[in-house]
C-alpha cells in the first residue's frame, strides 16, 4: 500500500488494516492502529510504520486511547516468504531473547550484519529493535491482563533484567510498569497462583474476525490425540514441550479474542507459546480479505458465505506434524488417530498434574526412531521411511522450522524416502502457514471440488486454482470441507 492508500484506511478508521500498518503523528509523537477514534491528522503531520519496532525507532510512543499493540499480528508474515518475513516468525518465537541476534542470523543463513542491514531496510528497524518491541507488547499484556508480580513479568516478557523492562516500558508506553498496571480496567483475567509445579498464566489473545471457531476445533478434534490433546466443539486443549520444559494449555473461543491459560514450567516460555497458540488457530490472518477474494469464484461463494473466516490451523511443533503427515498418508484421519493413540501410549512422556485428559506429551523423534519400528503397523516401507525419518530429525541431519525458506523446506522433504508431493504440501500449509497451496493429489479435495462445481482432474484443478492466488490453502480448506467425508487431510 501507498502513502495514500494507507492514509484513505485510517481516514476511514478501517480495522481491517489494524496491525498491518502503524500511523505515527510527528506533532504529538506518538503511532496509532489505523482505526483510532482520535481525529485523523493532516497529511504533513503523518508517517506510516510496517511493524511497532520502526515506530520505536523513531521515537514514537503507543497511543493510550486505541493501544496499537493488541491488535493482531501483520497477515503479511505469513503471505511473504522473504526473510523479513521468516525473521519475524523467529522473533515473535522468542528466538532472539534465547539464542541472541547470532542464533537468528543463523538459522536465515545470513551474517549478523547483512540480517541487520536487511531487516532495517525492509522493516524499519533490527532485530533487536524487533525484539525489544515484541517484549514490551507481551509485558504490557501480562501487566494488565494478569496479576503476575511485575519482577515475573519482566522475565516472562523476555527481558533480561529489572532496569530494561522498566526502561523499554517507560520508553515505549510513557508509562511505567507500574503505572500501566495499575490504568488497567479492572476486567482483567487474574493470575492464577502456581500449583501443583505449573506456573499458570490466563491471557486474552485477539483475533481478526470473522473467525470460523466452530469448524477450528471441530478440524481440531477429528485429529486430537487422547492423552496429548483434548478437544470439544468449543475448546481446545493439549501439551507441548517449550525450550524450558513441558507446558500445557487450553483454548476456548471469545468475542473476539482466544480464551489462553497456560500451565508453564518457565514463565519465560509464555512468549513462544503465545506465538505457537496464535499460529495454531492462524490468529493474524485476514479473513475478510481471503473470504472477499475466494467468494468472487461463484464455485466458492456459497461455502464462503456459509464459513465466513475459516482459519488454516498451523503447527505447535514443526517435528511432531511431520510424523502426524507421514503416519496419515493414505489412510483416514480416524486411521491416523488410532496409530498416533497407539504410538504415543508407548513412546511419549507422562505429565503430571496437568487438566484432566492431558497425561502425556508427544514422542521425541528419538523415541519414535528407537520403537516406532516395533509399535506402528501398516506397509513396512512407510515405517520405515518414519523411523529413518525420526532418526534424521534426532541427529540434525533433518530440520523442520517454521522460518524455513519454503523451497529449501520442500526441497529438503522430498529427498527423503516416503515423502512425496502431498506430504511436502501439506507441511508448507501446517508448518510454515502458506496461504497459497492446493493440494491436487488429495483425493478428498478433488471429490469437494467435484461437489462444488469445479474441475477434479489434477491438471484442472491446478488450473482453475492459479486464479484463486494467493488464497489456495484457505480455497483446500473449502473443498476439504465439501467432500463431506471421513477422508480428510491428516
Amino acid at each position: 500500500m501507498d502513502f495514500e492508500q494507507r492514509y484513505r484506511a485510517a481516514s476511514a478508521r478501517d480495522a481491517r488494516f489494524d496491525g498491518v500498518f502503524f500511523l505515527a503523528v510527528r506533532t504529538t509523537g506518538i503511532y496509532c492502529r489505523p482505526s483510532c477514534p482520535a481525529r485523523t491528522p493532516l497529511r504533513a503531520n503523518v508517517e506510516f510504520f510496517d511493524t511497532a519496532a520502526a515506530a520505536h525507532e523513531h521515537g514514537f510512543r503507543a497511543c493510550k486511547r486505541c493501544l496499537p499493540d493488541t491488535v493482531p499480528g501483520s497477515p503479511e508474515w505469513n503471505l511473504r516468504a522473504d526473510v523479513a518475513a521468516r525473521a519475524m516468525r523467529l522473533v515473535t518465537d522468542g528466538i532472539v531473547d534465547r539464542e541472541g541476534v547470532t542464533g537468528l542470523a543463523r538459522r536465515l543463513g545470513y551474517t549478523s550484519r547483512h540480517l541487520n542491514r536487511l531487516l532495517s531496510t525492509e522493516l524499519g528497524a533490527g532485530p533487536l529493535a524487533l525484539a525489544r518491541a515484541h517484549r514490551a507488547q507481551v509485558a504490557r499484556e501480562l501487566l494488565v491482563g494478569t496479576d503476575l508480580p511485575i519482577s515475573d513479568v519482566a522475565f516472562a516478557a523476555g527481558f533480561g533484567s529489572i532496569r530494561q523492562f522498566n526502561d523499554t516500558v517507560t520508553a515505549v508506553y510513557a508509562l511505567t510498569p507500574t503505572a500501566l498496571r495499575a490504568g488497567r480496567r479492572r476486567s482483567h483475567t487474574p493470575h492464577a497462583p502456581t500449583t501443583a509445579g505449573w506456573i499458570t498464566v490466563n491471557l486474552q489473545l485477539p483475533v481478526r474476525l470473522p473467525w470460523d471457531a466452530a469448524g477450528t476445533f471441530a478440524w481440531l478434534a477429528a485429529r486430537a490425540i487422547p492423552g496429548v490433546e483434548v478437544a470439544t466443539a468449543e475448546s481446545y486443549a493439549r501439551t507441548v514441550r517449550l525450550p524450558g520444559g513441558p507446558a500445557w494449555f487450553t483454548v476456548a473461543a471469545a468475542a473476539a479474542s482466544l480464551r489462553l491459560q497456560a500451565g508453564l514450567t518457565r514463565l519465560s516460555d509464555l512468549a513462544p507459546l503465545v506465538a505457537r497458540v496464535r499460529r495454531l488457530f492462524d490468529a493474524d490472518a485476514d479473513p475478510v480479505g481471503i473470504d472477499a477474494a475466494l467468494s468472487s469464484d461463484p464455485r466458492l461463494a456459497a461455502s464462503v458465505a456459509a464459513t465466513p473466516g475459516i482459519r488454516l490451523p498451523g503447527a505447535i511443533d514443526p517435528s511432531e506434524m511431520l510424523v502426524r503427515a507421514m503416519v496419515g498418508q493414505q489412510i483416514s484421519v480416524s486411521a491416523a488417530r488410532t496409530h498416533l493413540h497407539r504410538l504415543t501410549q508407548h513412546a511419549g512422556e507422562p505429565v503430571a498434574a496437568a487438566p484432566e485428559g492431558l497425561t502425556l506429551l508427544f514422542p521425541t523423534p528419538a523415541a519414535i526412531a528407537a520403537c516406532g519400528a516395533d509399535v506402528l503397523t501398516g506397509p513396512r516401507a512407510r515405517i520405515t521411511s518414519l523411523v529413518g525419518v525420526a532418526g534424521r530429525l534426532d541427529s540434525g541431519e533433518l530440520s523442520l522450522d517454521w522460518a524455513d525458506d519454503p523451497i529449501e523446506q520442500r526441497t529438503r522433504l522430498l529427498a527423503q524416502p516416503g515423502i512425496g508431493p502431498w506430504t511436502a504440501d501439506y507441511l508448507a500449509m501446517r508448518v510454515l502457514g502458506d496461504p497459497d497451496v492446493l493440494p491436487v493429489g488429495d483425493v478428498a479435495l478433488r471429490t469437494g471440488a467435484a461437489r462444488l462445481g469445479a474441475p477434479d482432474s489434477p491438471t484442472a484443478l491446478t488450473a482453475w486454482g492459479s486464479t484463486l492466488t494467493p488464497w489456495r490453502s484457505y480455497a483446500s480448506l473449502h473443498l476439504w470441507r465439501a467432500a463431506a467425508t471421513k477422508e480428510e487431510p491428516r
